[in-house]
């Protein structure tokens, strides 16, 4: 990113954002004039990213999502380098298993579990402790569409998604007035994550969608803007389906 934007005044923490929805919401946030905290595993992959969206404005903490000492230095970090935490965006996630549920390992659920409910749990009330429950703000949930209907083979990412889906409403509800809780569920987005989905197979994939293609991570960094934006400031407790249209295919007919 070559020109940056006025300062907007208002900070971004946004975990698991080396590269693929992560970095889409950073890059979004960044564009608008947001000061960004990114956090993700591969320290030299993270450094990158920092360099790729404006180290003046953009900072990385490595670590671990589910590691309750990684959450707590990243807020304090953020904290430090820019005094305030204005909004938290949880897109730190882990699929690590492909079968039904029925064969699955119960110390691989846990695994899905601590990385994609617990941590946001923990990022968010660290956030919560260290700003937004005096000053306000908003937090960003990254669910799934396999969190609002069965998806066959990753049956434990869709029920970590539910859970996270519920979450949010939890917290929309603990949190109101000062900060707002809202979740976006994408269909496949073209990402390094996603690509057991679709690698191989893009057009078969994108013909089951209404709109002819699969996300990108621009598509669903758009959607994080507006929902830590003034113009959604009257949401919460709301989950916003990105998805190409493709829940229209569940119609009668």
């Amino acid at each position: 990113m070559t020109e940056l934007p006025p300062l907007s005044g208002r900070v971004a923490l946004i975990t698991g954002a080396s590269r693929g929805i992560g970095h889409g919401v950073a890059e979004a946030l960044v564009a608008r004039g947001d000061r960004v905290c990114i956090t993700g595993r591969n320290e030299d992959a993270l450094q990158e990213a920092v360099e790729r969206l404006g180290a003046d404005r953009v900072i990385g903490v490595p670590g671990k999502a589910h590691d309750e000492a990684h959450q707590t230095a990243a807020v304090e970090r953020v904290m430090e380098a820019f005094g305030r935490v204005d909004f938290l965006v949880n897109n730190a996630g882990t699929n690590p298993v492909f079968g039904p549920l029925a064969d699955l390992d119960l110390g691989v659920a846990r695994k899905v579990f601590e990385t994609n409910v617990v941590s946001a749990l923990g990022f968010a009330q660290k956030t919560w402790h260290a700003w937004q429950r005096e000053n306000g703000g908003a937090i960003v949930n990254i669910a799934s569409i396999a969190g609002l209907a069965p998806s066959p083979f990753i049956g434990a990412y869709g029920v970590s998604k539910a859970a996270m889906i519920n979450l949010t409403v939890q917290l929309a509800h603990e949190f109101a007035p000062k900060v707002r809780v809202n979740a976006i569920a994408p269909a496949v987005v073209k990402t390094r994550f996603a690509q057991a989905l679709y690698e191989g197979r893009e057009e078969e994939a994108a013909a089951a969608y209404p709109l002819g293609r699969l996300g990108v991570p621009s598509d669903i960094g758009g959607a994080a803007a507006f929902l830590t934006s003034d113009q959604s400031d009257w949401v919460t407790g709301q989950t916003l389906a990105v998805d190409g249209g493709l829940f229209l295919n569940a119609g009668v007919g």
